[in-house]
């Protein structure tokens, strides 16, 4: 196993997720195959998220507009949660969810926006 590799994970996972208490998607693929929990973490966590080929508040911002454009709320809250961390501000992130109606339409856009709300909300981010 790649030392930096498990290290640049670890550290990415950090800054993206450190205090972050709902559902996280590595400990569910653990709970079934932890090897390949394992894989999956290095290469989504370690290679994808930690390049660097565009700063990491661009690449969050990605994340929240697919996800916001495909629904996926749990996803969608623990992206939010990390772009808090990497310094996006609520109106930032707020933007790029009204930008997803253009695209995918305006109950995609309400469902981001509660999720936005929750994360506000529970993690007292201003």
């Amino acid at each position: 196993m790649n030392d930096e590799l498990k290290k640049k994970t670890a550290e990415t996972a950090e800054l993206y997720f450190q205090g972050y208490d709902g559902r996280k998607p590595y400990e569910l693929w653990k709970t079934f195959d932890p090897e390949l929990a394992k894989d999956l973490s290095l290469f989504i966590t370690g290679k994808m998220y930690a390049r660097e080929k565009v700063p990491h508040k661009i690449r969050q911002l990605i994340a929240i507009s697919a996800l916001t454009a495909l629904g996926r709320r749990e996803e969608l809250k623990l992206h939010i949660y990390a772009g808090f961390n990497v310094g996006l501000t609520k109106e930032e992130i707020a933007e790029a969810i009204f930008q997803v109606g253009i695209y995918a339409g305006m109950p995609c856009v309400n469902i981001g926006l509660e999720v936005l709300k929750e994360v506000i909300d529970e993690y007292k981010f201003e």
